[in-house]
């Protein structure tokens, strides 16, 4: 069912049938209307909040006059009879709906802490925009539009579009399939996901891209041997058909990360090496969470840092992205192959040399070549060994 709220307000004049601009009363102002159609929830530590928080609380009586105003977005508006209230009736996101706050949200968090610290405000007013009837489309549109005194990131604004949409329904058939719960950030300052930048929902497309073997092939006359490790700001319509066909693999991706960071663990809390952590960029005074942990590491590590080994891993793909080998029969192995005669011997070679800027790190395109080639070499190695053994059955049926 619809909910309703109420704004008392001094006057109020309709810019068209379906807007209505008003001067509404701050101290009575209702502080939990849904942050839905906005495209990040506020930051009590940003400089946007300080400076809202600090005109209110300090010259109420000129707030209207020096705050830009909040934007809403209402299923319907009905004032009282003196014109003294305006009661609105908001259907949100749970029932098909989009209202509730488009633009203002560290506004009202203001509000909200100047009532709770006993700020007197009552002489406070702020101009209020109320869009009647707007579509879930018309409400992301006017989100992306509005101006704001803090950058919006590329991100978030994806997310308003509807960009990631095929991935969280992605996501969330697999929370239901294995009964867990993914952590992942989709727009700024989201409530309820770790600041961990392995969370942020550009951490799983690169996941996914590492698996590309069709884009990122070596092997090719590709440009681009192997996947970018940057942020993805946008996603086209051929951008998102590309990943969502590489969406049955991100479980494996995730998979691998996670192993890794295991096998990282194991390695810096050994008895003879505690205390001393040989290897490059991680630091062992931070904890680090992924997307589909249900603990945390006990080392902070570079976001990429599983990347090159990730993306070795596609060489054991064919054109459509399956596995030319069954996954689970030479996953754990072949992990420990690189881990044991790549990945950690690169990683301290790093720390000896003194680099510890842990992209850099990641991003060196010697390792992510030395790990392609050592996969393909693995690969060779194991289906040499399915041939032999398949020739061996051969004999052995023909013997008897």
């Amino acid at each position: 069912m619809p909910k309703n709220w109420t704004l008392k307000i001094d006057n109020y004049i309709n810019a068209n049938p379906q807007c209505i601009i008003a001067t509404a009363h701050v101290d009575k102002f209702p502080t939990d209307l849904p942050l839905e159609p906005n495209i990040r929830e506020p930051n009590k530590k940003s400089a946007t909040y300080r400076q809202i928080f600090d005109s209110l609380t300090t010259q109420p009586e000129k707030f209207f006059e020096r705050h830009s105003g909040i934007v809403l977005c209402a299923n319907k508006v009905k004032p009282n009879k003196n014109k003294t209230e305006l009661e609105l009736e908001i259907l949100e996101a749970s029932e098909g709906g989009s209202d509730g706050i488009i633009n203002g949200g560290h506004t009202i968090l203001a509000f909200e802490q100047a009532k709770n610290y006993n700020y007197d405000v009552a002489q406070a007013r702020v101009k209020v925009t109320i869009h009647i009837g707007l579509s879930e489309d018309e409400a992301k549109d006017i989100a992306l539009a509005s101006n704001t005194t803090a950058p919006v990131d590329a991100r978030s604004k994806v997310n308003a579009r509807g960009d990631y949409k095929f991935l969280k329904q992605f996501l969330a058939k697999l929370e239901r399939e294995q009964e867990t719960k993914f952590r992942v950030a989709y727009y700024q300052n989201q409530s309820g996901a770790p600041k961990s930048p392995q969370c942020n929902v550009n951490h799983l497309i690169k996941l996914m891209n590492c698996l590309d073997r069709n884009k990122y092939n070596p092997d090719s006359n590709s440009r681009t041997k192997h996947p970018p490790v940057s942020n993805t700001p946008s996603l086209s319509e051929a951008e998102r058909q590309r990943l969502s066909k590489l969406l049955p693999l991100l479980p494996k991706g995730l998979w691998i990360e996670q192993r890794l960071f295991q096998v990282i663990e194991e390695h810096i809390t050994k008895p003879k090496r505690k205390g001393v952590v040989d290897l490059a960029s991680i630091d062992p005074r931070k904890n680090t969470l992924l997307p589909d942990s249900r603990y945390s590491f006990g080392f902070a590590a570079p976001a990429d840092i599983a990347m090159p080994i990730v993306a070795a891993y596609r060489v054991f793909l064919d054109e459509n992205y399956n596995w030319i080998i069954p996954f689970d029969e030479f996953a754990e192995d072949f992990l420990q192959h690189l881990w044991a005669n790549y990945y950690r011997k690169y990683l301290v070679s790093e720390k000896l040399a003194g680099n510890t800027v842990g992209s850099k790190i990641c991003r060196n395109p010697v390792i992510w070549d030395n790990l392609y080639v050592s996969a393909q070499s693995y690969l060779n190695q194991q289906l040499m060994k399915m041939v032999t053994s398949n020739t061996k059955r051969e004999e052995l049926k023909l013997t008897s």
